[in-house]
Formats: C-alpha cells, structure tokens, sequence
C-alpha cells in the first residue's frame, strides 16, 4: 500500500503531466548525503544526493509507511527513521537492522523516480517521461548572463500560471506602467501558433513597454513565445537590433490547486545593470500574476472549449489548452461540439 495522490489522477489535466519532466529544487538545494523533502503532482516525495548524482523516491519506508525525509544518509544508503531500514542508490533495501542476516526481498524496495540535473535545476518525472527534459535554447551561449529568480509560491493550478506567462494581452493592466500602457494598450496584431515536435511557438508579437527590461527604459518589444512542454515555457524578447531578453519558466505542479515558479533570465545586454535590479523587476512582474493567477477561478484550467470566452488575442492561450487535452488522450475536441465563434473571437 502506497500514500496516493492528492490530485485525482482520473483528471485530464494530471494525465497530461504525469509522464513529463518538472522542476522541483534549485540543485544548490540538495546537497551532498542530504535528504531533502518535496512535493509534485500531490505526492510526497524525497531528493537526496550521493556522489553528485540526484535521486527522487517517494517519501515513504515500505516497512510501516513511515516519512523517509525524517531519516538521513549513511554510507551511500538512505536510513529510515522508524527501524533503521537502508535503502541504496537503485532503491533496493541493503539491511533490516532487526534481522541483519536475513537478506531483504525485492519487495522492500524504495518507490524511485526519474531524476536529472540541468540548468541548475532538479527535474523529476512521475510516471514514464515521454519527451527529453526540455530545451534552453541559449543555455551553453556564454554571451548571455543567466539570473535565477524566484521561487515563486503561488496558491493557484501550474497550468493557469503557465497560461499566464504565455497571455502578452495582460500586460498594460496586470504590469501597467512596466509592460504597456493602462491608457493606451497595443491593439494585438494577429500571430501564429504552431505545434512541432519541440512544442508550440508563436510568430512576431510587438508590444510598446513603458519599462520594458532591467534597464528601466521604453522599448518596443518584439516576443517570440514558445512552450515546450506543458510546465516549460520560454519567450525571446527582442528589445534592439541584437539585444534578446530571455526568460525560462519551470513550473513545479506541487498538487491541484498550489504551484512553484521557477525562473531564469538569460540576457546578452545591460551588463553594467545590478543583477539584483535585475532580480527586483522579475520580483515585481510575477508578484502581480501572483494575485491574478490566484484569484481566477474555477483554480484549475478549463479544458473544455465552451467553459470560457476566447478571442483571437487568446490564440496561444487556445493552443496551450487544446494540446493539453490531445497529451492527456483526449483528442482535440473530446466531448464538445464546435459552436460558430463570436464576432472577434477563435474558436476553439
């Protein structure tokens, strides 16, 4: 027996995720023999570290069910708190100290799950992982500083905080006087969206901003939005002939209705700028989606095409959801009949 999920894993939103990579922990956070408590997808899970390499166990002895984030490392082995029990790297259970000639089973083997290290980042999969973690297109391009930022906490569903980042038609009122004008917000010009096999990505979308990046200076921003997959997300803002602001957004699912930001700016101008200006800005910007985010309701994303209101602006926004469902085996359209759309508005 097994602590189940908090998350009704029935739901279509889960069965789009289970099978992904998701950030849970900067690396700085898991030290060497350490064990560090965590949560994804409503399940309790462990980190914990052994000659540099990641590992990630559900957090739970399968002895008498106890926390194994209450124990710690000795010799390579993870310790139970409650009898003692030491589980190796592969998970395998080494020795009952109750019984210390009696050779553990297989059965008594730790729950583990997909662990790996990149861009900082610890990134772990539930289930099966179905694609490869995904990409930082300018990750190994050393003209480019990269800014951690965050972790944000947010009381609200991973996927309204993804749709939120990839919505440039909230800028002049949610970052107004920062990403556009509350007065005279940008009419959005109609853009693309496109799925390939590295996920969906928009074309142009120009946006005048009042203060538009660390520098603290109007800029017409020029946005190429892409979503990897569906917790990884990432925008290039062109704000000159070769200056990129780009942002990296993981976002860690901890159950249905809390989620983690975590970010990364990768920028190739403004060296002299602070990183801590640099820093305070991003602070700001998601510090408003945060009360946005958190307010909308229902919590979670709607997949069904009729549930909300869709105009063309909304166009990535549409996309995001309609793959969600095909991910989560839904098909396209499952269960809906396709209505004319509104005067101005896409149909989903």
């Amino acid at each position: 027996m097994v602590i189940a999920s908090t998350w009704d894993t029935a739901r279509a939103d889960y069965r789009a995720i289970i099978n992904e990579w998701h950030v849970v922990r900067r690396s700085e956070e898991v030290a060497e023999d350490a064990i560090v408590p965590a949560c994804l997808l409503g399940e309790d899970i462990i980190l914990w570290r052994h000659d540099g390499e990641v590992h990630a166990w559900k957090d739970y002895c399968r002895h008498r069910g106890a926390r194994l984030s209450l124990g710690w490392v000795k010799d390579g082995c993870v310790v139970c708190p409650y009898h003692g029990w030491e589980y190796g790297t592969d998970g395998a259970c080494r020795r009952y100290p109750a019984h210390p000639t009696t050779r553990p089973t297989s059965r008594a083997a730790a729950f583990r799950h997909h662990a790996v290290e990149r861009y900082g980042y610890i990134w772990v999969c539930m289930g099966n992982p179905v694609a490869a973690v995904p990409p930082f297109p300018v990750w190994e391009d050393a003209s480019y500083r990269k800014v951690q930022a965050g972790p944000y906490y947010y009381n609200a569903n991973a996927l309204r905080a993804v749709e939120n980042f990839l919505d440039p038609a909230h800028f002049p009122f949610v970052h107004a006087n920062l990403n556009g004008n509350p007065d005279d917000p940008d009419e959005l010009v109609d853009y693309d969206v496109v799925l390939t096999d590295e996920g969906l990505r928009t074309s142009e979308i120009t946006l005048f901003q009042p203060y538009g990046d660390h520098r603290g200076i109007p800029i017409n921003a020029v946005y190429h939005y892409y979503c990897f997959r569906p917790t990884t997300a990432y925008f290039n803002k062109k704000t000159g002939e070769v200056e990129r602001f780009c942002t990296f957004m993981a976002v860690t699912p901890v159950d249905l209705e809390n989620c983690v930001l975590h970010l990364t700016a990768a920028i190739n101008y403004g060296f002299d700028v602070a990183v801590e200006q640099i820093v305070a800005r991003l602070d700001k910007v998601y510090e408003q989606d945060r009360v946005i985010v958190e307010s909308q309701r229902p919590k979670t994303l709607p997949l069904h095409p009729k549930d909300e209101i869709h105009l063309r602006s909304d166009l990535l926004g549409v996309e995001y959801r309609r793959w969600l469902r095909a991910l989560a085996g839904d098909g396209p359209d499952a269960g809906s009949a396709q209505e004319p759309a509104a005067e101005g508005a896409v149909a989903n």
